[in-house]
């Protein structure tokens, strides 16, 4: 049998909320089982009435079969074996009705008597010891109100004593009761189980009885079923005894366990987070603005399902959608002064809802669990497996690598243009360049910057003053003159995706180990927001220009530029690192990440063919080699062989064209 939940008895003197709270359990199922217990007796008293109504009307039939031989039927000649035949059935009918009589009293006395004992005698008791409860705890109540309003006089002290006296009676009596009622709840437990099936066997023994008086329909399989039955509620009357005895020991045994399972977040220092996770659920705080600056913090449960989150108030039958999850972000935050707060924000960038939780481990955990969700991980065979891939790609990542071996294996074809004299004498060897140590690259714990820094020039241009602004979208820039005497002049769309300094510029694979730990950074980070710029390459500069306002965002010099690559894998991430001029005239490195629409090949490209360009200026023999080596238009201008129209947005660009502008 399974098992039976039950009151402590032992909590019963305490009277704790907490014991008040499961007590309102127990006397929400004795309500329960008195509304249902009343209902099941209408139930047999109508299978009572209608057995009673069985026996009346088979007694009526009876009759009617006699009564067919003295109606004066106009054609009755003939009727004599039917008259024989009804009188036969009569007589049937009169033996079932018997037998029907007999059943009958046996349901009254078997099914009906029972159920109504019960209502009358267990349920009633329950509801009189509730009032007695009731009665008790209120005396006890005011007792000790009299006694906290005792004076600290000295010639009260008789009046003490009775106060005294009053309030242990009253607890006495309180405990006594409650004793009474918790035993009573307790048994109904077991009782209310013997009650809902005694009336049936009565009810089954009865009509077996009756079919087999009279035509012996049920066979022996019912008795030993019957059998069955009864000797499970002597078993559970047994158990029940049994049960009693064993309350104090369980007890013990639930107040034996550590505290540890009742304290939220007792393993702050170090909490064994799972970051594998690809479904989560628990309670959460939920963040909600009631005002323009109000705002309520509701607990509520909280579970992923596939690609959302769902949110499921206590009471509900089921859960409603909350957030989808696919290509979101999530990341902790501070906000009203609460621990362990995190917030989700959509694709698009708005700011999405703040969720609470109630530990470090738990904040982590959902904050990794809708990580891991809105790569849609859960779309794949075996998301588990691809979880823990993911996450220990990106714990490698934060970890310097040993090699450079697969880096090596094909090399940029920027690295296969010619390259004048100067830089080639700054520029190592291959084997030279494997052999630099990882910390002589990046120095370890290097910060990254994932936005461009507002530069001067567009602070300039944005406090030139009043300046009409051409409405079809031509502007001139005169921070750059340069551009209009440029041979190259080479526009790509790019999106920045970080930048930080480096110790050398000797080997591309600055770059390279640039681009791991930027990459690694957003993936563990969560940032997955990138400013879109447009890259103008010319044979003097490297220009970031705001594809709408067409400010000018960064500029490098082309010869400042001593490394540009793009990566050997993912064909759209390029770099380049800078050298610039502090001052105290000392000069930092710095490398920067992008992701461009195009392959990162053509950018390569273009900033070779402008440091080429920068040489041969000083040459006007060298120039004519280079002009009649790369392919020019009608009127003298720079065609880029590598460069071809960029529809990976589905568009054509006047930008992403085949040849360059003067």
């Amino acid at each position: 049998m399974p098992a039976v939940d039950k009151l402590l008895l032992e909590e019963a003197l305490q009277d704790s909320p907490q014991t008040r709270s499961l007590l309102s359990v127990f006397e929400e199922d004795a309500g329960t089982l008195t509304d249902y217990t009343n209902q099941l007796l209408q139930a047999m008293q109508r299978v009572y009435g209608a057995q009673n109504e069985m026996c009346l009307a088979t007694q009526q039939l009876s009759k009617q079969l006699l009564a067919y031989e003295k109606q004066n039927f106009a054609l009755g000649k003939g009727d004599e074996e039917v008259i024989t035949t009804l009188h036969y059935f009569s007589k049937v009918v009169d033996e079932l009705n018997v037998l029907h009589s007999e059943l009958a009293k046996q349901l009254a006395d078997t099914m009906v008597l029972p159920i109504i004992q019960f209502r009358e005698k267990d349920l009633t008791e329950v509801s009189t010891l509730k009032d007695l409860f009731g009665l008790a705890s209120n005396e006890h109540d005011i007792s000790m109100a009299k006694y906290s309003r005792l004076p600290k006089k000295k010639e009260n002290e008789k009046v003490k004593a009775e106060v005294v006296k009053e309030v242990a009676v009253a607890r006495r009596k309180q405990h006594l009761s409650s004793l009474q009622y918790y035993c009573a709840l307790n048994a109904l437990q077991y009782r209310k189980r013997v009650a809902m099936m005694e009336p049936m066997m009565g009810f089954a023994h009865g009509q077996i009885n009756f079919f087999k008086k009279g035509a012996e329909m049920f066979s022996k399989n019912m008795d030993q079923f019957l059998s069955s039955v009864g000797d499970m509620v002597q078993s559970i009357q047994v158990e029940m005894e049994a049960e009693v005895e064993k309350m104090q020991v369980s007890q013990q045994e639930f107040l034996s366990v550590d505290e540890s399972v009742y304290t939220p977040d007792f393993d702050v220092a170090a909490p064994q987070i799972n970051r594998n996770l690809i479904q989560k659920a628990g309670y959460l705080n939920l963040r909600n603005k009631t005002g323009l600056v109000t705002t309520t913090w509701e607990r509520l449960y909280f579970f992923t399902q596939g690609g959302n989150l769902m949110c499921q108030p206590r009471g509900a039958v089921a859960g409603g959608l909350i957030q989808d999850l696919d290509n979101c972000s999530v990341m902790a935050v501070d906000c009203e002064d609460r621990r362990y707060c995190f917030q989700i924000t959509t694709p698009n960038g708005k700011s999405g809802i703040i969720l609470q939780a109630e530990s470090r481990k738990e904040n982590e955990e959902w904050i990794c669990a809708i990580n891991n969700i809105s790569r849609q991980i859960y779309l794949t065979d075996n998301p588990e497996a691809v979880a823990i891939k993911l996450n220990q790609t990106a714990l490698e990542a934060v970890t310097p690598i040993t090699s450079f071996g697969k880096k090596q294996e094909s090399v940029c074809p920027s690295q296969n243009l010619k390259i004048s004299e100067t830089e080639n004498d700054n520029v190592v060897s291959k084997a030279a360049a494997a052999s630099i140590p990882e910390s002589e690259l990046i120095a370890p714990g290097t910060p990254i910057q994932f936005d461009i820094v507002l530069p001067a020039t567009e602070f300039l241009d944005q406090n030139r003053g009043s300046r009409r602004i051409n409405p079809f979208g031509e502007t001139e820039d005169e921070t750059f003159p340069e551009a209009e005497d440029s041979l190259l002049q080479q526009m790509f769309i790019v999106r920045f995706l970080g930048s930080m300094a480096v110790k050398t510029d000797s080997t591309t694979d600055v770059i390279y180990e640039a681009m791991r730990q930027v990459l690694a950074a957003r993936a563990i980070h969560n940032i997955f927001r990138m400013t879109e710029s447009h890259l103008m390459v010319t044979s003097q500069t490297l220009r970031l220009i705001d594809p709408q306002t067409q400010v000018t965002r960064a500029n490098f010099e082309l010869t400042s530029v001593t490394q540009f690559a793009a990566h050997q894998e993912n064909k759209r991430l390029v770099g380049f690192v800078v050298r610039i001029p502090e001052s105290t005239g000392e000069e930092t490195l710095s490398t920067y990440i992008f992701e461009s629409n195009s392959e990162g090949e053509k950018i390569c490209y273009a900033i070779n063919l402008g440091k080429e360009i920068i040489e041969v200026q000083k040459d006007p023999e060298a120039l004519a080699q280079l002009m009649l080596s790369v392919p020019l238009t009608n009127d003298g201008k720079f065609v880029l062989l590598s460069d071809q129209p960029d529809d990976s947005d589905g568009s054509p660009s006047e930008n992403r064209g085949a040849e360059s502008e003067a």
